[in-house]
């Protein structure tokens, strides 16, 4: 169960990532449908790790708190992007650190 949750959890950053270095909005919100969809995955089995007694109630609820908020944030992030994509044209070059 461990296991599943990290996999899950990597899964939501790494998506997000690797969208984000993809040419198009089109493709990035692909990735950020996929993060979505981790996301999604990993709260489901966080409420399987509560139900069986693996993880605890209060434990529980700051997690899938983190995970709404994540969630809402992307909600956000993919509303913005296909708002502001008129036609499948490049993403602006990536910031420079």
């Amino acid at each position: 169960m461990r296991d599943q949750m990290q996999r899950a959890a990597v899964s939501v950053a790494s998506n997000i990532a690797e969208g984000y270095e993809r040419t198009t909005d089109k493709e990035f919100i692909r990735f950020l449908d996929i993060a979505s969809g981790s996301l999604a995955e990993l709260r489901t089995q966080l409420d399987i790790a509560c139900s069986t007694g693996h993880i605890d109630q209060p434990r529980f609820l700051t997690v899938d708190d983190c995970c709404c908020k994540i969630g809402s944030m992307l909600t956000n992030l993919k509303r913005s992007r296909r708002a502001s994509r008129v036609t499948d044209s490049p993403k602006p070059d990536s910031p420079t650190f």
